[in-house]
Parts: structure tokens; sequence; C-alpha cells
């Protein structure tokens, strides 16, 4: 924890942690909001489901822009941006004695487009502030803080918005995003950004199109972001549809039962980056990221073998199944968080600082998209055959996938001379 001794990185985190912490507690109290007004939980739901077009849409304009301009100064003018206009929205919200179902999804939309430039500018800032020998180390206490925010947030926000309704969440958010923008204006964010003299169609498209030189240029690159699209293509919805469906279709759990391993999932959630963290000083990332794909391609696997009619049917009860494919999960969970951290280190390691938001939308774009196409086919799968079938072919993908993927993360002799970098296990400055 000695980092967060590091001014510029420590107000960053807080910062962080405030307008996040803020903003799922929003999005919490919203749901129940909407669920209150209309009786629908499914319209929130879609609602944040087609919330996801502007962000196709508008991240690869977001990530040239994040390369573009200083972004100090565009962290702070996004954070003010979404301050006052919550804030508006509270006023509203006043004003009229609630929010109608039009005004909720036009503040939905306008806070995700504002988060796809916030987004593109913040994801270069901690590579810009902190030595690569320490992004490791940072990423791990960035992960860590998000994971004490989805943790929280549910909490808090129902809470207080049993006692004092929706229009203080509006508030409350309002104000951490402003004071996220306070914090910001502390940090000193060296200057990587290059501002073209004329902001145009045509140099933006030469600009992105330089982003995906960068990554055709360095094969590594590419597959971390084909590694990190197999995580979400292929875990994310086991860890999503398949974990829902398994517990209360096939082992009849009950909502508590459930709620144990959601819990204890979040747990795991915040394990990683302690692990992580204290290991980052030894750690060989490429390694770390192979070596754990592996395991949890094994472990899937695993939780294939437990689903399976053979084993569960062994036991009288469906609380031995139960545990083993929780415990399995909770191990799931935390090596993925795992290899987020690392790749996305990774990542930051190997990218020019003034290419970092071009190629990080690039990814996020892959990720994003991969997201609904696994689910779809998990889903038909799990129509189609047993759930245990569907999770072995999960873990083929993800052991596959590993297999092809793993040798310019095993050897780098030439990724290390072109891209001018090194990838011994990581050392901090004494």
């Amino acid at each position: 924890m000695n980092i967060l001794k590091e001014k510029n990185f420590r107000n960053l985190m807080i910062g962080k942690f405030s307008s996040l912490l803020g903003s799922n507690m929003q999005q919490f109290a919203l749901s129940l909001y909407v669920l209150s007004i209309t009786g629908s939980a499914l319209i929130f739901s879609s609602m944040l489901a087609i919330s996801i077009i502007p962000r196709i849409l508008l991240s690869p304009v977001g990530g040239v822009f994040g390369d573009w301009f200083d972004r100090k100064k565009t962290i702070i003018r996004l954070d003010l941006i979404n301050g006052f206009l919550i804030g508006g929205f509270a006023l509203y919200f006043y004003i009229n004695g609630g929010m109608s179902l039009i005004s909720i999804y036009i503040l939905v939309f306008l806070l995700e487009i504002v988060e796809i430039f916030f987004d593109s500018a913040m994801g270069a800032v901690i590579p810009s502030i902190m030595p690569k020998e320490r992004l490791l180390e940072a990423n791990s206490i960035k992960s860590m803080i998000d994971s004490i925010s989805n943790i929280a947030s549910p909490l808090i926000a129902s809470s207080l918005y049993a006692f004092f309704g929706m229009q203080l969440l509006l508030i409350i958010n309002s104000i951490s995003f402003i004071l996220s923008a306070i914090l910001e204006m502390t940090i000193e964010i060296p200057k990587y950004n290059k501002e073209p003299e004329k902001v145009d169609f045509n140099n933006f498209k030469k600009d992105f199109i330089s982003g995906i030189t960068v990554l055709k240029k360095h094969k590594i690159l590419v597959n971390i972001i084909a590694f990190g699209v197999f995580l979400n293509f292929s875990i994310g919805p086991l860890l999503s549809v398949g974990l829902i469906f398994l517990f209360f279709k096939v082992l009849h759990s009950t909502e508590i039962q459930y709620g144990v391993l959601t819990t204890c999932i979040g747990i795991s959630m915040l394990l990683a980056p302690v692990i992580v963290g204290k290991k980052a000083k030894s750690m060989d990332i490429g390694k770390l990221a192979i070596q754990t794909f592996f395991a949890i391609s094994i472990i899937i696997l695993l939780i294939a073998f437990f689903s399976s009619n053979i084993f569960i049917n062994y036991f009288d009860t469906t609380l031995v199944p139960m545990l083993a494919i929780g415990i399995m999960v909770c191990i799931v969970t935390l090596l993925s968080t795992i290899v987020n951290i690392s790749l996305g280190t990774l990542l930051q390691t190997i990218v020019p600082r003034d290419f970092i938001s071009r190629v990080g939308s690039v990814m996020n774009l892959g990720l994003l998209a991969s997201i609904p196409l696994g689910q779809i086919l998990f889903g038909l799968l799990v129509e189609k055959v047993s759930i245990s079938l569907t999770i072995i072919f999960v873990g083929i993908i993800v052991l596959l996938a590993t297999i092809y993927f793993k040798k310019p993360f095993i050897t780098n002799e030439q990724e290390e001379e072109s891209c001018n970098i090194n990838f011994s296990p990581l050392k901090a400055k004494s």
C-alpha cells in the first residue's frame, strides 16, 4: 500500500472511488425507482442494454479524442459536466415531484456518452503518472477500489433509497462527481497528448488508423485483446447466465444460498488485487497471464464434472455439488480478476503513452461486443444440450485459446526489441 503515499495516485483513486460509488448507488437506486413507477424491472435492464449502442458507436471517437486533448483538463471537465448534469436532474425531480420514464432514458444516455469520453482519457492517466515497474501494483489498487464500490453501493443505496428516496441519491452522485473533479485538479499529469492543428474527420481518420497500425505492429497487443475477448465471450456468460441457470434450475438453490455465493464471489474479487499487489515486485506478467488461463480452463472443466448428473445424483442432497461448484466459481472469479489486472497492465506497459486511449478503446469495443454474443451462444447451447456439456465447451475454448496465443507471452525477444520494454519480472524502485 506504499503506492498510496504518492499524492497523484492517491488523489486519483479517492476521486475515482467517490464518483464510482456515487454512480453505482445511483444506478441501483434508479432500478428500484423504475420498478416502483412501472412495476417492471425489465424496462430498466433494457434501458441499460440499449445504452450500449452509443458506446459501440462512439468508443473509436472517444479513443482518438483521449489521445488528442489534455487528459487532466478532459477528466476534470467531464466530471464537472456529470456533476452539473445530475444536479440538473435532481432539480427537475424536486420541481416535478419525480422523474418520468423518458427523462430517466435521457439521463442514462447522456451519462453513458460522457462516460465513453471520460473512460478513454482516464485509461491513459495511470500509465502517465506511474512508472512502468509500478503499474501492476497501481492497477491492483484500482481493481480493489472497483470491487469495494460494487459491493458497497447496493447496500448503501438500498438503505438511502428506503429512507430518503431517489432525489437524495441524485444529489449525492452530483456532489461525488464535483468532489472528484476538485481532487483531479491537484493531480499532476504529464502531457503526452498530440492535438492536431485542425480537428476534422480527416485527422480523426488518420489518427484512428495509426492506432490500428500500432496493434498490427505488435502481435502481443493483438493477443492481449484476443485473450480479453475470449475471457468475456466464454467465462462472462458462465458467471452470469450459466451460474443462475445451474443453481436455480439444476441444483434448486434458494435465494439465500445464491446470495451467499454472490457474496463469496465479491470477496474473491477483493482478494485478487491483494494477491497481485503483494507479488507485483517479482511477477512476470506475461507468464502470469498464461499460467492463470491454464488454471482457469482446468477449473471450468471441473465445474462441468460437478454439474453432471453423475456427480449430482451420487449425493442425497444438492448441498455437496452446490458447495463444490461454489468453491470452483470463486476460484475462477479470483483468477479471472488476476488475468484482467495482468493483461491491462501489460497493455499499458507496451503501448506508447500517446496511443493508449486509441488502443484501449479498440480493446474495450471488442470486450463489449463479445459479452452479448457469448451470452446468446451460451443460452442456445444450454437449450440444445446439457449445462455440463456447455461448460465443457467453455473450458475447451479457454484451453485452446491459451495454447494458441501463449507464445508471444512466453518468448518476447522480438517484441522487447520493437516495443523497447523489458518483459522480465518487474522490479520495484528502491
